[in-house]
């Protein structure tokens, strides 16, 4: 089986999602509590499972912890650095470019697990979480920092009431000090995480946008060339250099080539960025994402 096969259930489902919003009594303003349903509660239930379930041997997946973060921070590197590039600068808003940042390296993380399940099995989801764990925290100061900044709100404040960080956070705790969820609880708390994966591709279908790119084309084609292209080339360079073995270049080329969070236009609304424009780069960026993952599944994967 090939990569856009193994693909297309996902990716199904985000069709599903588009369809049922726009065609049924079931309209966007379903899909926004159900976003919130998934954001708040049950993707963070899913997260905090898939962390403490299996203990972690950090020492063994230092590599990876290690070439997440350059990954990462490369990417947060290039985003903040599009004002300074001479061809572009002239052509953006500061504002646009502080609320839209976060496209070039923030990561759908319902399309990620769902997809490290099914290509690397438990091992792969252990292996995601990992980077969810390590990354979350430091994606979200980068998505935060520039908006915070712009229209000086405070950046602790953000992060503190960000449910990701919180249950990445305490799933992190709890697995290091040897806690794990009781066997009678288990299988509740693995329905609660199937059902954040499949309604949140839904919901990421149901939010899809594509008008609003019509002005700052520039900069919507600098934050989705770092995301879809540059990153994967980053993250395969990674690979090599830290060493990595074949589940965890599995994992790592996953995470580079995803398409942006879903939540990322929800974030910028909410701290009173233009919503609309994120969430067309939400959109073609979960489009690219069907391209940019088989690229680097299939072609760049060391």
């Amino acid at each position: 089986m090939n990569h856009a096969q193994l693909l297309f259930p996902d990716f199904a489902l985000i069709l599903c999602g588009y369809i049922v919003c726009r065609t049924t009594a079931l309209d966007r303003s379903v899909w926004s509590k159900v976003d919130s349903l998934v954001y708040y509660f049950l993707f963070p239930v899913l997260l905090f499972q898939s962390i403490v379930k299996s203990p972690l041997d950090l020492s063994a997946a230092g590599n990876l912890i290690a070439a997440g973060l350059c990954m990462g921070l490369s990417g947060i590197a290039l985003a903040y650095s599009l004002p300074w590039w001479p061809w572009l600068g002239r052509r953006m808003s500061q504002r646009d470019h502080a609320g839209s940042a976060q496209v070039a390296f923030r990561f759908n993380s319902f399309i990620g697990l769902a997809l490290a399940e099914r290509l690397a099995g438990p091992q792969g989801v252990q292996l995601f979480a990992v980077l969810v764990g390590v990354c979350v925290p430091l994606f979200n100061v980068g998505a935060v920092w520039p908006m915070a900044r712009h229209a000086d709100r405070s950046l602790w404040g953000e992060l503190l009431r960000n449910p990701l960080i919180l249950a990445t956070a305490s799933g992190l705790l709890a697995n290091l000090a040897g806690l794990s969820i009781p066997d009678w609880l288990e299988p509740t708390v693995s329905r609660i995480g199937a059902a954040s994966l499949a309604l949140g591709l839904m919901a990421a279908g149901a939010g899809l946008q594509i008008g609003s790119l019509a002005r700052a084309k520039a900069l919507a084609v600098a934050l989705l060339s770092i995301r879809h292209l540059l990153l994967p080339l980053i993250a395969a360079a990674l690979c090599l250099a830290f060493s990595l073995n074949a589940a965890q270049s599995l994992v790592l080329m996953t995470f580079s080539a995803l398409p942006t969070a879903s939540s990322s236009y929800v974030l910028a609304a909410r701290m009173g960025y233009d919503g609309g424009y994120v969430a067309g780069l939400v959109t073609l960026s979960t489009l690219l994402g069907m391209l940019s993952l088989p690229l680097a599944l299939g072609v760049l994967r060391p």
